[in-house]
C-alpha cells in the first residue's frame, strides 16, 4: 500500500465512522515543490490529517481552509508561492509554487 493508498483508505474509514472529511491535492506546480503533483492530505472534521501536500509549511492553512469547507461544501483552490528573492532570504536555495485543491468527500 503506498501513501495515497493511505490517504484514501482512513479517509473511506473516516466516513463510515460518520465523520465529515475533505481531501486537499496538489494540482499544480512551479519550481521548487516539497510534494510533486497528485500527492494528497485527508482531514476530518477535528483535524486528524493523514498525508501531506507540502511537508508541513502551508499545512496549517490547508487544514483550516479543509475545516471551513466542510462548513460550507464548496471547493477552494488555494495558491501558495515564494519568489527566488525571498527563498534566499530565508535560506532557501530557489522559490517555488504550489497549487492545491481542497474539496469535502460526500
Amino acid at each position: 500500500m503506498n501513501t495515497q493508498d493511505d490517504v484514501l483508505a482512513t479517509v473511506d474509514a473516516w466516513r463510515s465512522e460518520g465523520r465529515k472529511v475533505a481531501i486537499a491535492t496538489v494540482v499544480k506546480t512551479w519550481g521548487s515543490s516539497p510534494r510533486p503533483v497528485g500527492s494528497q492530505l485527508g482531514i476530518d472534521e477535528n483535524g486528524a490529517m493523514v498525508g501531506s501536500v507540502s511537508g508541513g509549511c502551508i499545512e496549517g492553512a490547508v487544514v483550516q481552509e479543509a475545516q471551513a469547507a466542510m462548513i460550507d461544501g464548496k471547493p477552494r483552490l488555494l495558491d501558495f508561492g515564494v519568489s527566488n528573492e525571498q527563498a534566499w532570504e530565508v535560506g532557501l536555495a530557489c522559490g517555488g509554487n504550489v497549487q492545491v485543491l481542497v474539496e469535502t468527500v460526500a
